[in-house]
């Protein structure tokens, strides 16, 4: 039986000897490695987190101190020591175990993590609650050092670290987010790491302080002081209030253990930095942003594919050539991601473009300002963030970009479903979230090749800003270079498939669903008008009134919030045109969506083509009865 087969809960671990901590170490790592590799997901940062989650729960009395996990990529090990060995098997599956941290699935899991730089903050609510109510208990955030690009770790810094309250940060440094980070935070934590000299004066001068009479003590404190702030470019976390710890090796057992039971009992807050590996046991993975994240059925070993994909290029792909190419074209373009080149398609233009294109790290608020201040001097910025994480900059989009009448182009990926994600990572509601927006032009490609024709539109125009969403998913087409495409003109739809009985509004990827919805309900005798909205905002006022004047039913089918989204703007607009004609809206209802492939959930959500085809029947017929 191997040490892992013994460990039930975090209770398990108290009896154990450093070397079979070690050995129960090498045992995880080996599972999560194998396990990954049928299911897929963030492997990368729980790998390199193996020794400091077995070193917390056994020095920590958890689950009632409260460890706080930042993102959640790093939960993995976390969820192997908490019971759920035998969840791994449905990780990121409809109903199984989710790829984050999550309060309704362990008591383990304190606070539920999606997007980077949460951990300090609720961290440091806890603690106050905690005092509050007279409770004795340590928390933990466990904060990732790619976090620290993002203002909200330095707000909460800045919070708990002037509180003198019992709080515990753990700094997992392993130089990476999902890309090698950037800033100037990255270079002062790669200066302190690697400043052997100034670890081993001060662990002299601790030693000597410990044991000094108070005023000889207090001298060399200060001697200390200076020696520290000629070794190293500063001393932030202390100037934050923070009693540093290190930075120690977070694959060293004791290492990790004998400094988390020194910091434990102590009642201010203390930081310890502890240097880890991301990816660690696993070839493929080590400090590999490929590696952040891996599909289902790959080799352990290597990392590749054991069944190729057939499918066409994925839209981010696209995106990532055509505006390379465009970028040598357009002079004036610049590129932003926020710590996701990969993701987005940018490292593609970084690699054409070095110049001119932008890693702000993990601050999306940051890069729609910095954008904004780009296009003040003539550059048409494009800034490329996932849905999901432009939400985070919405108040900077309003009142940096729109009020201020700026040509910054949003590319929001992976708008929409993103499948065994689950919730936290849904690109659902910037539709509703961008028609909001005074001046914002809201655009929805049907294929990759008209999103690079909008992409175009965006970098051409001047009129404020512009916004093109599309999935994560395989495009339906092939598309030329974007050399050969042209711009979509300004505001105009689309008819695609002319009929006579109803009319389809079909947004984005919601086209070709709805354009196989009507082969089937025209194989049944109703004949459907299929439009391609393709301009949200503004829409299209020359075809809606044709629409207008020969159908008298119109459903909105759009992959976004069926509360505020484009079908209740266009319900709106048509009851002051014509309020004989009926609009209806379908599209995501009001809850979040949990995590499943995303064809599963189109079906749920009734927004493949037989869903659409349901729906139409369903509207056709209370027409009918009414009629």
């Amino acid at each position: 039986m191997s040490i892992l087969d013994r460990v039930k809960s975090p209770a398990d671990l108290k009896g154990l000897s450093r070397d079979e901590l070690r050995a129960l170490s090498a045992d995880m790592r080996a599972f999560l490695i194998d396990n990954c590799s049928r299911t897929g997901g963030h492997i990368g940062a729980g790998l390199g987190v193996v020794e400091l989650t077995v070193a917390l729960h056994a020095v920590l009395d958890t689950p009632k101190d409260q460890l706080v996990w930042d993102v959640g990529h790093q939960g993995y090990p976390h969820k192997l020591l908490t019971g759920r060995r035998e969840d791994f098997r449905t990780l990121r599956q409809e109903d199984g175990m989710s790829g984050f941290l999550k309060r309704s699935e362990s008591e383990y899991d304190t606070f539920g993590a999606g997007h980077a730089a949460t951990a300090v903050s609720a961290a440091y609510g806890m603690a106050v609650g905690r005092d509050l109510q007279g409770d004795h208990f340590k928390v933990a955030a466990i904060l990732g050092d790619g976090a620290l690009s993002c203002g909200l770790a330095y707000e909460g810094l800045n919070n708990a670290g002037s509180s003198d309250r019992d709080i515990i940060i753990i700094l997992n440094d392993n130089e990476m987010s999902i890309a090698p980070n950037v800033g100037a935070m990255h270079k002062y934590l790669v200066s302190v790491q690697r400043n052997p000299l100034y670890n081993r004066v001060r662990s002299a001068v601790g030693d000597i302080v410990d044991s000094a009479p108070g005023p000889i003590g207090t001298l060399v404190r200060k001697w200390e002081e200076s020696v520290k702030n000629f070794l190293t470019p500063g001393v932030l976390f202390e100037e934050l209030g923070f009693r540093y710890f290190g930075p120690i090796d977070g694959h060293d057992i004791d290492a990790l253990m004998d400094t988390l039971t020194a910091v434990r009992d102590l009642k201010t807050p203390r930081l310890v930095h502890v240097i880890t590996q991301k990816g660690k046991g696993f070839p493929a993975g080590e400090h590999t942003e490929k590696w952040h994240a891996l599909p289902p059925g790959h080799d352990p070993a290597t990392g590749k594919q054991l069944k190729a994909s057939t499918a066409n290029a994925a839209y981010t792909a696209v995106f990532g050539q055509g505006l390379a190419d465009l970028m040598k074209e357009k002079p004036d373009v610049a590129a932003i991601t926020a710590a996701m080149p990969s993701g987005t398609g940018i490292g593609t233009v970084a690699k054409a473009h070095p110049a001119r294109t932008f890693d702000v790290g993990i601050a999306e608020g940051h890069a729609v300002t910095f954008a904004a201040g780009l296009a003040t001097r003539g550059i048409k910025p494009v800034v490329a963030i996932y849905s999901t994480f432009l939400q985070r900059a919405y108040d900077n989009v309003i009142h940096d970009c729109a009020i201020q009448h700026l040509p910054v182009v949003f590319a929001m990926d992976r708008a929409g479903f993103v499948g065994e994600d689950g919730e936290t990572h849904m690109g659902l509601y910037d539709i509703a979230y961008m028609l909001t927006v005074p001046y914002m032009t809201v655009t929805a490609p049907k294929d990759s090749t008209e999103m690079l024709a909008l992409l175009r539109t965006g970098v051409e125009q001047n009129d404020g800003p512009f916004c093109l969403r599309y999935p994560r998913d395989a495009a339906p087409d092939t598309a030329p270079p974007i050399a050969e495409i042209p711009a979509v003109p300004h505001g105009t739809w689309e008819v695609v498939r002319k009929g006579t009985d109803f009319a389809i509004l079909a947004v984005g990827t919601m086209v070709n669903q709805s354009l196989a919805a009507a082969d089937v309900l025209a194989a049944e005798g109703l004949n459907v008008t299929v439009v391609n909205c393709r301009y949200l905002k503004p829409y299209d006022s020359l075809t809606l009134s044709a629409l207008l004047a020969d159908h008298k039913q119109l459903l909105v089918v759009e992959e976004g919030t069926v509360v505020n989204g484009f079908g209740a703007y266009m319900a709106q607009v048509v009851s002051k045109l014509d309020s004989s004609v009926r609009v209806t809206a379908h599209g995501i209802p009001d809850r979040f969506i949990y995590a499943a492939s995303r064809l599963r959930q189109m079906a749920m959500c009734g927004l493949d083509a037989a869903g659409i085809a349901n729906k139409v029947r369903s509207l056709h017929e209370t027409e009918a009865l009414a009629g």
